[in-house]
């Protein structure tokens, strides 16, 4: 199966009924996404295909196949943190960082289909992204500036 990663071409031979998230973890080594609850119901595991976010612990690779597969590892710029990526760190949203690339990724696909988006709006989209650090207003909060920042 032959399909873009971060914007680099990869092919795999992936197990039939292997999801998304056991191939780019375990075949291709990708960092970011997070097995978390493996029900859809957390977030961790988010990633963006052809621009759309999925849950890639219930995604088939498969589907995979001739699309484009983004991970937080392909949201950097020129080998640095992405506006997104950069607004987290100077508001300091990350606690332990097990929800986090799932989050930024989630919130990644709302700007891009809505640049500036309400508060409303940021806490709607992240509703399906579970963190139990309790900081949820400095991730909203950075969500917000990258989106004045753009």
């Amino acid at each position: 199966m032959d399909f873009k990663l971060n914007g680099e071409d990869v092919s795999v031979d992936a197990p039939e009924g292997a999801t998304l998230l056991s191939v780019l973890t375990n075949q291709l080594g990708a960092a970011g996404q997070k097995y978390g609850c493996g029900k859809s119901q957390c977030g961790a595991c988010a990633v963006l295909v052809d621009g759309e976010r999925v849950i890639s612990c219930q995604t088939s690779a498969a589907s995979a196949a001739g699309r484009s597969v983004t991970t937080l590892a392909g949201l950097r710029q020129d080998g640095k943190p992405g506006a997104l990526q950069q607004a987290f760190i100077d508001e300091q949203a990350a606690q332990c960082g097990y929800c986090l690339s799932g989050i930024i990724i989630t919130a990644q696909a709302l700007l891009d289909r809505n640049p500036q988006p309400s508060e409303s709006d940021v806490r709607a989209a992240l509703n399906g992204n579970l963190c139990r650090c309790g900081s949820h207003n400095r991730i909203v909060r950075a969500v917000l500036r990258a989106a004045q920042e753009a």
